[in-house]
């Protein structure tokens, strides 16, 4: 079969095989085009050393030169293209002490993860499939390359990318390959927080998030951060088929928008908001999704009333988008009285009713002019006044509220 890549990719394989070295497409490029998706990156794969690649284009970006990796500008964006290499032993349990480079292709795909990710293609060629890869993608199967065990020893990470591969695609994990998972799980120390964080973000917000279940079952939790095994406790608790029970709870999450903040809510939603913090910071998480997924669990565990005035003093204290995520997150739950507080929200909204101190209609220098000194005073004034103005927003007019103040604390309430 005939794969079409990209000029780009075309041409950087064409000009490394005018000079007489073998180029190929590689890893998941392949993979996605024989499953029906567009690729995010084409990566190829050459016997040419990279020191010859570099002859052939001139200017590079030496990205990875230690491993053989120069990247290629074309049409402004960039194309790794990797020497053919065999990798030494992995003592850390992430990288290679040392790295060989060689001119066989069936030596460089002997030491990728899975088969579906140890495929090449070139037009002269066709597919390259060394590991009968082809046949796993038809029948929807994550395999480790040759011994499960030893590519999970050698880089830890793989054993999250197995659980995450199988989100995406909707894929089984063969038997000795799950069963390597579990024996492995405890190596998952040797990761950075960094790396499995975005491993299992990628996983929350694939179409089968429910198969975090598997990061359960397989006993990798106790190895993600401090904390983390606890998501899983109420299932664990409860008897029965806890990993069923946490596919189907979690499963839902599916169904809402791929947005990392909400996605992350939806998955803690059943902690604390401190504990979510806690496990977030751990997994180093950004600070912007940390304080999103608080404020919407803030808003899933303490929900506005289907009042005006309540729905407005939550409004207050968040963003839309994370009100609009703790929402959310009730749905999941099947809480009618998420629609009428939509309408309401949609009221506030069309009428623009006062929700933050910015939006009030006096400031600092309204109750400075009035005599009051610069300080804590002021502040708590002012919040007393939004308090007033979030009960009753017709009270958020300037005079109005001079007045309030003028008659003093009593009449702030």
């Amino acid at each position: 079969m005939r794969i079409e890549m990209p000029y780009e990719a075309e041409w950087i394989i064409n000009k490394i095989r005018e000079r007489g070295y073998e180029a190929f497409a590689v890893g998941g490029c392949v993979r996605d085009v024989l499953l029906g998706r567009t690729p995010e990156d084409w990566d190829v794969t050459t016997s040419a050393m990279p020191e010859e690649v570099k002859a052939i284009f001139g200017k590079t970006v030496d990205t990875g030169l230690q491993h053989g990796t120069v990247t290629i500008i074309k049409n402004r964006r960039g194309y790794e293209v990797t020497t053919y290499r065999i990798d030494g032993e992995y003592h850390d349990g992430r990288h290679p002490d040392s790295v060989e480079f060689t001119r066989s292709l069936t030596e460089d795909l002997k030491r990728r993860d899975f088969t579906i990710n140890a495929m090449a293609y070139s037009h002269e060629t066709g597919i390259v499939d060394e590991f009968d890869g082809m046949t796993d993608l038809k029948n929807g199967i994550i395999r480790c390359v040759g011994c499960a065990h030893d590519r999970f020893t050698e880089d830890a990470l793989r054993i999250l990318r197995a659980i995450r591969f199988a989100a995406q695609l909707d894929f089984s994990i063969e038997d000795e390959t799950y069963k390597a998972i579990s024996d492995i799980a405890p190596n998952l120390a040797k990761v950075s927080k960094e790396r499995i964080q975005v491993e299992l973000t990628k996983l929350l917000l694939s179409d089968h998030p429910e198969k975090m279940a598997m990061v359960f079952e397989t006993g990798i939790a106790a190895y993600v951060t401090e904390g983390f095994a606890d998501i899983f406790k109420r299932e664990a608790q409860s008897g029965g088929d806890c990993c069923a029970e946490f596919a189907e709870k979690f499963g839902r999450i599916g169904a809402l928008p791929r947005e990392k903040s909400l996605r992350w809510a939806a998955f803690l939603r059943f902690l604390a908001p401190e504990q979510a913090v806690k496990i977030l910071k751990g997994l180093k998480l950004d600070n912007e999704t940390i304080g999103n997924v608080k404020a919407m669990l803030d808003v899933f565990g303490d929900p506005p009333k289907p009042e005006k005035a309540s729905v407005r003093r939550v409004l207050s204290r968040t963003t839309e988008s994370q009100f609009e995520g703790g929402l959310c997150l009730r749905e999941l739950e099947n809480d009618s009285s998420v629609p009428r507080i939509r309408e309401l929200w949609e009221q506030i909204r069309d009428a623009g009713d006062c929700l933050s101190l910015k939006e009030l209609a006096v400031g600092g220098s309204d109750l400075i002019a009035l005599g009051m000194k610069p300080g804590k005073e002021i502040g708590e004034t002012l919040n007393a006044l939004l308090e007033m103005v979030l009960e009753k927003p017709e009270l958020n007019d300037r005079e109005k509220l001079l007045s309030v103040v003028m008659r003093g604390p009593a009449d702030i309430r």
